[in-house]
């Protein structure tokens, strides 16, 4: 019991209680700076939402992009706020945190070479959902392969093309990227008639169609010009001239749509008598060869 008694009498109470008021003070700050830190991120939030909806982004895809960089700025925020609170704490109760921030340098050191690759994938995709380059359901060419985009991650980017297959990008390995979808999209034509045909009643007839389905409710609420965009005569081929132009549409409609102008065009030409010519071969057996004869059979 002596002994007891003592250990006790031996005990700095005057250090214990500022210890643990100091403790108290630096706990008390986390919880104001997670405090400030939530009210800052839900008013990014905020501001990324107002931003993505003057730009025009569909609801659910801006929903989902913010999200995700919100979600990741918390976790990595709060990781290193109490990570500092917790080395902080540990130096107020007498631990020496020297050799722990020296381990900690070591493994880190470790880890960034061996996961060099990993760091680069999130940061990459960190930036691909911060600087909005590509969202879910755009039609991009990745590294040369084109296909839906199926899911943003980031560590990786999906891509399913026209036959069904699936592509993975490692974010960090994206060197050339191409967005066929963002903000609005366009479907480029070379229409050949030929060369007997007049140039200016081809162009009449094609803007004739342009309003025909600009009226259309089915073709017309997804093209953003009242007319096709005629650039001209665009060159003359070995049997046509090729009047080049194009149709704007909204994101991921330009095929849809220019399929549907390619066939209205071919029933017009053929109404207006414009002839869509095709490549002639002529078949030359010299000078000494004589006129076949060909006769016709009914059978």
């Amino acid at each position: 019991m002596d002994v007891f008694v003592n250990s006790l009498s031996e005990i700095s109470w005057h250090n214990i209680l500022a210890t643990g008021f100091r403790i108290l003070v630096i706990l008390i700050a986390a919880w104001i700076a997670m405090f400030l830190l939530r009210r800052g991120l839900r008013r990014l939030e905020q501001q990324l939402a107002i931003r993505t909806r003057k730009e025009g982004e569909p609801p659910t895809e801006a929903a989902k992009r913010i999200d995700t960089l919100i979600r990741l700025l918390r976790q990595g925020i709060y990781l290193a706020l109490w990570i500092i609170v917790v080395l902080l704490i540990l130096r107020q109760a007498g631990i020496d945190i020297a050799p722990l921030l020296a381990g900690a340098g070591i493994i880190g050191i470790a880890v960034g070479f061996g996961a060099q690759s990993l760091v680069k994938d999130l940061i990459s995709g960190f930036f691909f959902l911060l600087e909005n380059q590509v969202r879910v359901g755009d039609v991009a060419t990745v590294n040369g392969t084109g296909g839906l985009v199926e899911a943003i991650n980031f560590r990786t980017i999906v891509l399913r093309d026209l036959s069904g297959t699936v592509h993975i990008f490692p974010n960090g390995s994206v060197t050339t990227m191409a967005n066929m979808t963002h903000e609005w999209s366009a479907y480029v034509f070379d229409l050949g008639v030929a060369y007997k045909e007049d140039t200016d009643k081809v162009v009449d007839i094609i803007n004739q169609v342009g309003k025909e389905m600009k009226a259309d409710p089915a073709y017309g609420r997804f093209m953003l010009d009242e007319l096709p965009e005629l650039f001209g005569v665009d060159k003359f081929a070995d049997s046509a001239v090729v009047i080049k132009g194009r149709l704007k549409t909204t994101p991921i409609k330009q095929w849809e749509l220019g399929r549907e102008f390619l066939r209205r065009i071919k029933k017009a030409f053929d109404e207006q008598g414009v002839e869509i010519p095709f490549p002639h071969r002529t078949l030359y057996m010299g000078d000494d060869s004589k006129p076949f004869d060909i006769r016709t059979s009914q059978q």
